[in-house]
């Protein structure tokens, strides 16, 4: 462990109020979002540019950095839309706006907006950086496959911050720049529409038609996806500054587990205790949730036949199943009082209590009572109370995490 080092800041992914909670009650130093329009992940849900006051200051009284993405192409009659999100994001207090399209550049410079250079914009060498701190950015986010050494290079030559990514989605085309999606189904992907048909199988079939062949076992254009966790002691000695969570349209128990498990691999290194023990434990959390197979990414060099997924889907060892809704919370006793609509429930059982002002909640149930009797197991349809330390909320979603 190096003394000297600075901590990295850890960026989470959110998509809506549950997820942006999630992100920051699990230990994210700063959280990027999407507002509706121009942004990467227009299936995500997203934010109204109206949230944008309310979110900021949610974020600042956590001592949370809010950025922002805009990070699509734009078009020439989207100009105006360019101007209204940027001035709003100036108003908000957004920390940085994610872009590459030189007309939103453009927009935050003559608005002061502070902006980092997007992965789509494919910075692969000192210079590029260069030519993007000239323009005004303050960070970059290499492309996604630069090598560990490249992005050293890069930000020691060009004297800029980048911003990483260390877990998630991985796309087989350059840096994201993709046309299949659009000329498959007319959904860009350069325009956060895309219909990721290149996570499907594929057959050969010949001219004739009386002869085709399914492409292997395997799904030749799908990676696997990127897991840091093994090495992030090497990513934080090379400097980086921010560590990228992907996951915009991922579920809220999807960001509380991968945030916290980088949370805990970040701060274990710097207190001196990051062992082998402890990454494998946090691989095995990481598993929990969704996944297509986890690889090293681009980080030593260019990845082989490994790193693509062998079937459709995720690997993910748990799912949720729903089991019911949060009909009361008692403060003074810490307990929650639950309706078991679709599923039973008994002692043992891992859960997940999801809501919009709440966030993500996980616990092991210890005990529970159903009509004022202790009992091991609680039917479907019953009412039944049990311990909850962290606050929860009426018609909060209660799901029961099972094996896949």
């Amino acid at each position: 462990m190096n003394t000297k080092l600075k901590k990295p800041e850890l960026l989470a992914p959110a998509r809506d109020w549950p997820t942006l909670i999630t992100a920051i009650e699990a230990g994210a130093d700063a959280v990027y979002f999407g507002v509706g329009k121009l942004n990467m992940r227009m299936k995500a849900g997203n934010f109204k540019v109206e949230e944008l006051p309310e979110i900021v200051n949610y974020c600042r009284e956590r001592n949370v950095d809010a950025h922002l993405t805009l990070n699509t192409i734009v078009y020439e009659n989207e100009a105006e839309d360019v101007e209204t999100i940027v001035r709003a994001a100036k108003e908000a207090g957004i920390t940085l706006v994610i872009c590459w399209d030189p007309s939103v550049i453009m927009a935050c410079k003559s608005s002061g907006v502070n902006f980092c250079i997007s992965t789509q914009a494919s910075v692969s060498n000192p210079e590029s950086a260069k030519f993007y701190k000239m323009m005004g950015a303050s960070r970059i986010v290499p492309a996604r496959e630069c090598s560990l050494p490249q992005i050293r290079s890069i930000r020691e030559k060009a004297g800029i911050e980048v911003e990483a990514f260390i877990h998630g989605a991985m796309c087989v085309a350059v840096s994201g720049r993709c046309f299949m999606s659009l000329d498959a189904f007319g959904k860009s992907a350069n325009r956060g529409e895309c219909y990721q048909p290149c996570r499907r199988e594929y057959k050969i079939v010949d001219e004739t038609k009386e002869i085709e062949f399914v492409l292997g076992e395997d799904y030749v254009m799908s990676p696997k996806d990127l897991s840091t966790i093994g090495f992030i002691d090497l990513l934080i000695e090379a400097g980086i500054d921010s560590f990228k969570i992907e996951g915009r349209k991922r579920s809220p128990e999807y960001v509380k587990k991968v945030v916290g498990a980088y949370r805990r691999a970040i701060d274990a290194y710097f207190e001196g205790g990051l062992t082998s023990e402890l990454k494998i434990e946090l691989e095995n959390d990481l598993a929990e949730v969704y996944n297509r197979g986890l690889s090293d990414g681009f980080y030593f060099g260019v990845p082989g036949d490994e790193s693509f997924a062998r079937s459709y889907g995720s690997k993910a060892t748990t799912t949720k199943i729903y089991a019911g809704k949060v009909l009361n919370y008692f403060d003074k006793a810490k307990a929650v009082f639950v309706k078991l609509e679709a599923e039973p429930l008994q002692k043992g059982d891992k859960i997940y209590i999801i809501g919009p002002t709440t966030g993500t909640v996980e616990l092991n149930i210890q005990e529970m009572v159903v009509d004022e009797q202790e009992v091991d197991a609680a039917e479907k349809s019953s009412e039944v109370t049990f311990v909850c330390a962290q606050k929860v909320r009426r018609n909060d979603k209660v799901y029961k995490v099972v094996s896949a």
